[in-house]
């Protein structure tokens, strides 16, 4: 079932040009959503940027680290190089540039010897949350989400212990196992801001342990972060704004223009307005105007089809009216004589049916075939010249007689198809002959123009008065000279010749005679071929 599928809209794409979308998820998309996925594809990789803020966190985290095992260091050897008992005076000074809280436990018990908390004031203050605003509850909800988002690493909490030893802390535990090796930890304060430290065991005189709440940090990285999220909400309000602006610019219009078709296909009305929108200049504009064109043009070529429906309808119905007539005769009539007379009747009846429906089949499918013919260059000096000698051997022109004034070869010649134009010559030629009188002169002429072949055909009959120089054109319109019968002819002759000079891009007109005398001048009006 899905191979038949596939087949069929591979056959619909292959038999009205359907492209496939460059991305095959995109054709089940709206036009709406594939606008704003576009437009937020770019805030999205705006948003990457926190990402990089996380990475910066990270790194300024590290550089921390290491500066707090520098300070351990150089703190450790400061106090070994010092008096007994100025070493906790000269710690505490140290620790007090970085803000820093120094620590001394003693070897082998772990009892804290000295604090500079104790010689100094604090250098840092551990916060309650609990005392604080809603903002930095806020704050701290929003790093934790930013946490689960970036899969960061989960950090323990820092606390102070009860009883403030050696053990109590594992860095420092993990450095007296390790003289002379510096033991770094990264905890998080109760407010979550970060906490550093390092701890560095010194033979003979003790662990040295510090501690510093690097609230800095998490104030740089809240600010940076407040300030990308002011930026991508601003690009996402505008590109949601854009998003809406090419929605109505774009895609409704669209659906307007789609409505309107769907109503033509529906064909409930007689007349769908298409929107035109005249103040578009872009791509959109020229889709209306041309869908607008396409429906009247449309309308039109539906109109001409039921006129031309009603017209078939009306020109079969008089033959076979009379051909009925004749049959229904035929039973009556006992006479040998008018019995003859019926069957006369009715062969000319058939014979003007099959004149006509051949000129209908003709007229009915000669746009299309002209479309899709592949034209080629044909001379018009041997393609008249080769009609009218048939037409002579075949005593079509009756005591009409027939001057073709000849052209050079290959001065003559347009593009196009040699049938259908010989086609459009005869039917001007036979309407000539119909109209002149016994013995008369119809004369034809080819001639290049200023890039435009001239086939002129002239008679010396009526001529046709300018108020009827249109309507010869329409189709089954016949205005026949009294001395001929009018069932002879179809009234599709000259409809036909003017199709087909139409068809070859050319037009065919009538006038009066350039000599003044009576008659018509019929001039059909064709584009030379390119010459090599």
């Amino acid at each position: 079932m899905r191979r038949s599928r596939a087949a069929a809209v591979a056959r619909a794409r292959r038999r009205y040009g359907d492209e496939r979308p460059l991305i095959g998820f995109s054709g089940r998309w709206s036009l709406t959503s594939r606008i704003l996925a576009v437009n937020l594809f770019a805030v999205a990789m705006l948003a990457g940027s926190f990402f990089y803020l996380d990475s910066y966190r990270t790194r300024v985290s590290e550089e921390r680290t290491v500066q707090a095992e520098s300070d351990v260091q150089m703190i450790a050897r400061a106090v070994a190089a010092a008096p007994p008992r100025a070493r906790a005076r000269l710690a505490a000074e140290i620790a007090a540039v970085d803000g820093a809280r120094v620590r001394l436990y003693a070897p082998g018990t772990g009892v804290r010897l000295y604090d500079s908390w104790r010689v100094a004031p604090p250098t840092y203050a551990l916060i309650d949350p609990q005392t604080q605003p809603w903002r930095k509850h806020a704050a701290r909800a929003i790093d934790r989400l930013f946490d689960h988002v970036m899969g960061a690493r989960p950090l323990p909490t820092f606390e102070e212990p009860a009883v403030d030893r050696a053990d109590a802390w594992p860095e420092v535990r993990a450095a007296m196992a390790r003289p002379g090796e510096v033991v770094s930890a990264h905890r998080l304060a109760p407010d979550r801001t970060p906490m550093i430290s390092a701890a560095l065991a010194m033979p003979g005189l003790g662990t040295l342990f510090t501690t510093n709440n690097v609230r800095d940090i998490t104030r740089i990285v809240r600010a940076e972060r407040f300030a990308i999220s002011m930026v991508v909400a601003g690009v996402i309000a505008i590109a949601l704004l854009l998003s809406v602006y090419l929605a109505q610019t774009i895609v409704r219009p669209l659906r307007r223009l789609a409505l309107a078709a769907h109503r033509v296909r529906q064909g409930r009305a007689r007349e769908v307005v298409v929107p035109r929108l005249p103040d578009r200049g872009d791509e959109i504009g020229l889709l209306a105007r041309a869908l607008s064109d396409m429906t009247q043009a449309l309308r039109k070529r539906i109109d001409a089809v039921e006129a031309f429906a009603a017209d078939v309808s009306h020109e079969l119905k008089n033959p076979l009216a009379s051909m009925r007539s004749a049959v229904d005769s035929l039973v009556l009539v006992k006479d040998p004589a008018l019995q003859a007379r019926l069957l006369d009747i009715v062969r000319d009846d058939v014979l003007r049916l099959d004149r006509l429906i051949t000129d209908v089949a003709e007229i009915s499918r000669l746009d299309g075939e002209l479309s899709r013919a592949a034209f080629e260059p044909v001379d018009l000096g041997p393609l008249i010249e080769a009609i009218l000698q048939a037409r002579e051997a075949r005593g079509q022109n009756g005591d009409v007689r027939i001057a073709f004034a000849r052209p050079l070869v290959d001065s003559a010649v347009v593009m196009g198809d040699p049938a259908r134009l010989a086609r459009m010559i005869t039917n001007l030629v036979d309407n000539a002959v119909s109209f002149s009188p016994p013995g008369g002169l119809v004369e034809v002429s080819a001639v290049d123009v200023d890039g435009r072949v001239r086939i002129a055909i002239e008679d010396e009959g009526p001529g046709v008065p300018p108020g009827k120089r249109d309507a010869i054109f329409r189709r089954f319109h016949s205005d026949r000279p009294d001395s001929e019968a009018g069932d002879r002819h179809s009234g599709l002759g000259l409809a036909i010749a003017q199709a087909i000079a139409e068809g070859h891009g050319g037009t065919i007109g009538v006038r009066d005679r350039a000599d003044g005398r009576a008659g018509g001048l019929f001039v059909a009006t064709l584009p030379a071929a390119p010459t090599a």
